[in-house]
C-alpha cells in the first residue's frame, strides 16, 4: 500500500454516516488522510455531496457549502476504514534505539506496531477467518474512553501440521552489515532456522551487495543441512547496498524453485540502507510485480542494525503483500524463526480490511490511534482490488480508538466488520462485532482487563514518541509506573521490557510530557 506523508493539519473531512443492516456494514463514501492533527472529517474524492441545507447555497469542490461568501462545514464522518497490519518492526527498532541512548525519529514510530507487539488474549476462531472482539474503558479526564477492536486468527499449527515451506532468503552482505548485530545476527538466525525447518521444507539463498548472487538454488532440507550451513557461513560483508538487485534475483529464484502446495515466500534480511541501483520501494517492486501477483509469493522483511532503513523496509513489505519485523539479538531471532515461524510462513487471509462504524447518537468524536499509512477510502472497503493486509495463523490485530461520548449517551457505540479473501480460492468473507456504552464504562487503570491496559500503555507511549497529543494520555513517568505494575501482575517479560523502554524515553526527554484533548469538532479526528 502507498505510504502517506504524515501531516499535522486541521481540515474538514467527508460526509457520509455509517449504515448497519442485518449486522453487516454498508460501506460509505469517505476516504483516507495521512494527517494526525485533530480534525473533523473531510469529503473524499468521488463521494456524493452532502444534502443541501434548507437555506440553500452552492457546494464548493470539497463538498462543503458556501453561503454569502462564508464556507460551511460538511457533516462529520462516522466511518473508519483501514488495512490490517501485523508488522512489529517499529516497536523493535524503537527499543533498540532507546537502549542505545537515543530517542527514535518520530517518523519511524507507528503506534499500531507497538500495540501489535503484545499478546492480547482474544478468543480465536476454530477455522480460517477472524473473531471480532470489542471492549474498552474510561480513560483520563474530559469524558474520553478507549475502544479496542481486536481481530484474531486461528491458533498457529504445530510444527508437523503446517504445510511445507519454500523460502528464498535474500541476505544483505553490503559493507554496512559488518557492524556487530547485523550480518553476524543474520547468520545465527539462519542457523537456528535450519534446525527448525522440517525435512520436506526447501530453501534457496541469495546474497547482494552491489550485485546479487545465488549461493544456493531451491534445495530440500532433508539431507542438505550441512550444505546450507556451509553456504551461510561463507557470507562476508562487502561493497555497497543494491536492494533492487537482491529482490529481483530473489524473486527469480522463488519463481524458478516454486513448490506446488507449499508456502512460497521471499525473506529479506537487511538493514535496508539502499544506496546503489533503484532505491525507491515502488520502483523496486514494479520489477517483480508479475511474479508477486501471478504466483502469490509474498515478501517477509526482517530488519537489523542500529542504523536501519525503516521506511524502505516497511514500504517494500507493504507493497510486497507481506509484513516486517525487527531483531536486535539472538532472543528475538529465536522468537521470529522458531516461536512465530508458522505465522510468518502461512496465510489465512489476503487483502484483509476492517471498517468501524461509530454511532453518531452516542459518539461525538473519535480518533484511530496509528494506521495512518494503512487507511483505506471507506467506499473501497468491499473493493477487493484495493490492497489490504495479509495475515497468518496465530496473529492478532488491534486497533485502538480514543472516543468521546455524548453527554448521557447510552446504548450502541460502534460496530466493526473485517473483510478478507480466502488465500486459495479468493472468495470474500466478512465477520462483525459490536460494543455498547456499558462495555466501555469501567475505569482503564486498575480495571479488570490487564491486556487492555498494556495495549493502552503501548499506544500512548508510541504517540508521545512521535510528538502526539492523545486526549487522556498520562505522561511518560506515569506510563512507566503503569507498565511496571502490569509486568508484575501479568508476569509477562515483554511488558517488563516495555516498562524499561518507557523509563529510558522519560529520562532522555527529561520528563514533563502532558497531553490534552483541546477543542475539536465532531466526527473523526485525523
Amino acid at each position: 500500500m502507498e505510504r502517506r506523508t504524515w501531516k499535522y493539519v486541521q481540515t474538514w473531512r467527508g460526509a457520509l454516516g455509517a449504515l448497519v443492516a442485518g449486522g453487516v456494514l454498508l460501506t460509505g463514501c469517505s476516504g483516507a488522510s495521512g494527517g494526525k492533527g485533530y480534525t473533523s472529517s473531510a469529503d473524499r474524492p468521488g463521494a456524493p455531496a452532502p444534502a443541501p441545507a434548507a437555506s440553500g447555497g452552492a457546494a464548493d469542490s470539497d463538498g462543503a457549502k458556501k453561503r454569502d461568501g462564508l464556507r460551511e462545514s460538511a457533516p462529520p464522518d462516522y466511518l473508519s476504514t483501514f488495512a490490517l497490519d501485523v508488522d512489529t518492526a517499529s516497536y523493535g527498532y524503537a527499543r533498540r534505539t532507546l537502549a542505545d541512548g537515543k530517542l527514535p525519529e518520530p517518523t519511524t514510530v507507528r503506534p499500531e506496531e507497538f500495540v501489535n507487539s503484545f499478546r492480547q488474549g482474544y478468543r480465536r476462531p476454530t477455522g480460517n477467518g477472524f473473531t471480532v472482539n470489542l471492549d474498552g474503558a474510561r480513560a483520563g479526564a474530559g469524558g474520553w474512553s478507549l475502544v479496542r477492536v481486536g481481530l484474531a486468527t486461528r491458533a498457529a499449527p504445530a510444527r508437523d501440521e503446517r504445510p511445507p515451506a519454500a523460502l528464498t532468503f535474500v541476505v544483505d552482505i553490503s559493507g554496512s552489515m559488518a557492524e556487530p548485530g547485523r550480518l553476524d545476527l543474520v547468520k545465527k538466525s539462519l542457523d537456528v532456522l535450519t534446525d527448525e525447518l522440517r525435512d520436506d521444507d526447501s530453501i534457496s539463498l541469495v546474497t547482494f551487495s552491489d550485485k546479487a548472487k545465488t549461493l544456493l538454488p531451491m534445495t530440500r532440507l532433508r539431507d542438505h543441512r550441512g550444505t546450507i550451513r556451509d553456504r551461510v557461513d561463507s557470507m562476508e560483508p562487502t561493497d555497497s547496498t543494491n536492494v533492487e538487485a537482491g529482490i529481483r534475483r530473489g524473486y527469480d529464484e522463488a519463481v524458478d524453485g516454486r513448490v506446488k502446495g507449499a508456502n512460497n515466500r521471499v525473506v529479506l534480511l537487511s538493514d535496508a540502507l539502499a544506496n546503489t541501483g533503484e532505491t525507491a520501494a515502488e520502483a523496486i517492486l514494479e520489477r517483480i510485480d508479475s511474479a508477486r501477483r501471478e504466483y502469490g509469493i509474498t515478501l517477509f522483511g526482517v530488519g537489523v542494525g542500529s542504523d536501519y532503513g525503516d521506511a524502505l523496509m516497511e514500504q517494500l513489505t507493504n507493497k510486497g503483500d507481506g509484513h516486517t519485523t525487527y531483531i536486535s539479538d539472538e532472543t528475538q531471532a529465536r522468537e521470529v524463526f522458531v516461536d512465530q515461524l508458522p505465522a510468518h510462513l502461512e496465510l489465512t487471509a489476503r487483502e484483509a480490511k476492517a471498517q468501524v462504524a461509530f454511532d453518531r447518537k452516542t459518539v461525538e468524536r473519535f480518533k484511530l490511534i496509528g494506521y495512518e499509512d494503512r487507511k483505506v477510502a471507506d467506499e473501497d472497503f468491499r473493493n477487493d482490488r484495493v490492497d489490504g493486509g495479509e495475515v497468518g495463523p496465530g496473529h492478532t490485530v488491534t486497533a485502538l480508538y480514543a472516543v468521546h461520548l455524548r453527554d448521557g449517551a447510552l446504548g450502541h457505540v460502534a460496530t466493526a466488520t473485517v473483510r478478507w479473501l480466502d488465500p486459495r480460492t479468493r472468495a470474500p468473507h466478512e465477520q462483525t462485532g459490536s460494543v455498547g456504552t456499558k462495555a466501555i464504562d469501567g475505569p482503564l487503570w486498575g480495571g479488570d482487563s490487564k491486556r487492555l491496559q498494556v495495549t493502552a500503555v503501548a499506544a500512548y507511549f508510541a504517540d508521545v514518541l512521535r510528538g502526539g497529543r492523545l486526549p487522556g494520555a498520562p505522561g511518560l513517568g506515569e506510563l512507566a509506573s503503569h507498565a511496571a505494575e502490569l509486568a508484575s501482575e501479568t508476569e509477562d517479560d515483554s511488558v517488563r521490557k516495555l516498562a524499561t523502554a518507557i523509563g529510558q524515553a522519560d529520562r532522555l526527554k527529561g520528563g514533563g510530557d502532558d497531553n490534552g484533548s483541546g477543542g475539536v469538532p465532531e466526527g473523526e479526528m485525523d
